[in-house]
């Protein structure tokens, strides 16, 4: 037996996402390509496997539909495209699938929502009841309201914490590039192909480059962070090209197309989910504190040197030291209380605030550190 077909042999839950580069083809949407997805998925069912998928597409398609092009920056008529486009492609994925009679259900993300800890776990529980039911949810981010301040960014990053949230064993991303090389191999002929990573270390990320190296819709860092959310969560991921035949059917089982991101330790799910949430303010800490927080402890009222925006007890935000985002946290007060009791000893925390609700600003566990 391979290494692939080992490592991925108990695959029970997968994500596929679909670039638009994949889906819309001379400038139309490939209906045979859906209908290849849907064949494949329908095999991987027979198999006893759970299939979710996230795609790409709407604005394109809508723009197509509305007959207009629109300037880079014109947000407006690209959101209303997205409002257009996204009911004709659920349209059109329910007609592949219903072929097999396989029922598609929609949902439509935004990272506010999803930065919201009861949100999230509605989202987890719909999941959960569609998957049950034998329906498939079609995801996308809901990009007919988004703003950039609320925007996963790209659908390699929602797909990834699509994966991690719903604790899928794969994630695989379909591009218009055969993987990962170690240079752009539209540049440079003798681009070397990486068939499997082990470990995403700066080596790596190097290999990336920008999101404008040419590496498709997102680019290729844009995928390498995808795969390090993916490694948090436990979860293989694995980049192939959407013109090889059966990519899908054939990543999950275990043939050698594509590149795949051997997962790591698993870290826990609430820490996933404050590492990979929108911040809504900063609370800077001084060097003590920041040693604690490395070494994994809690951070203490008397380590905060500075509380920044407007968030309730529970929100997400940044721990900031010497100007660099360290971690994320879930404080155990509120922006206000915070403010009032920054600097302070926690034996101090009831005559200010006139209770206390922990002896700790942030718990140890609801800390997710952004480096190692």
């Amino acid at each position: 037996m391979s290494e692939r077909k080992e490592l991925l042999g108990d695959v029970r839950r997968v994500v596929v996402k679909i670039g638009t580069t994949s889906l819309i083809k001379d400038g139309a949407v490939s209906k045979d390509f859906m209908d290849s997805v849907a064949d494949q998925v329908s095999r991987l069912r027979e198999e006893g496997r759970q299939v979710l998928i996230v795609t790409s597409g709407a604005v394109g398609i809508g723009l197509k539909a509305m007959g207009v092009k629109p300037k880079p920056k014109e947000m407006p008529i690209r959101q209303a495209a997205a409002s257009v486009g996204q009911s004709i492609l659920m349209q059109k994925w329910s007609e592949s699938f219903q072929k097999h009679g396989i029922l598609v259900a929609q949902i439509l993300m935004t990272f506010d929502v999803y930065s919201d800890r009861d949100s999230a776990n509605n989202l987890n529980n719909t999941v959960e009841s569609l998957l049950d039911n034998s329906v498939v949810p079609i995801i996308n981010e809901n990009d007919a309201v988004c703003i950039n301040e609320i925007k996963f960014g790209d659908n390699d990053t929602l797909s990834a914490i699509v994966a991690s949230r719903t604790d899928s064993d794969l994630l695989v991303i379909l591009s218009d590039i055969d993987g990962l090389y170690d240079s752009n191999p539209r540049e440079n002929k003798d681009a070397k192909f990486i068939p499997v990573v082990t470990k995403i270390d700066e080596t790596v990320k190097a290999m990336a480059g920008g999101t404008g190296s040419g590496f498709g819709t997102g680019g290729m860092k844009t995928k390498i962070e995808a795969a390090m959310i993916c490694r948090d969560a436990g979860c293989n991921m694995i980049i192939a090209s959407s013109s090889v035949y059966g990519a899908v059917y054939r990543t999950v089982a275990g043939d050698d197309v594509g590149t795949l991101f051997v997962s790591g330790d698993e870290v826990p799910k609430k820490r996933r989910w404050i590492k990979s949430a929108h911040a809504g303010g900063r609370i800077t800490i001084d060097k003590g504190a920041e040693k604690a927080v490395l070494d994994h402890k809690s951070l203490l009222p008397v380590g905060i040197r500075k509380v920044e925006g407007e968030f309730k007890k529970g929100e997400v935000v940044d721990i900031v030291c010497d100007g660099a985002v360290i971690a994320k946290g879930s404080p155990s007060y509120s922006s206000k209380e915070l403010s009032a009791i920054a600097g302070k000893h926690s034996e101090e925390i009831e005559k200010i605030l006139g209770y206390r609700l922990h002896a700790d600003a942030i718990l140890s566990e609801n800390i997710a550190l952004l480096i190692i």
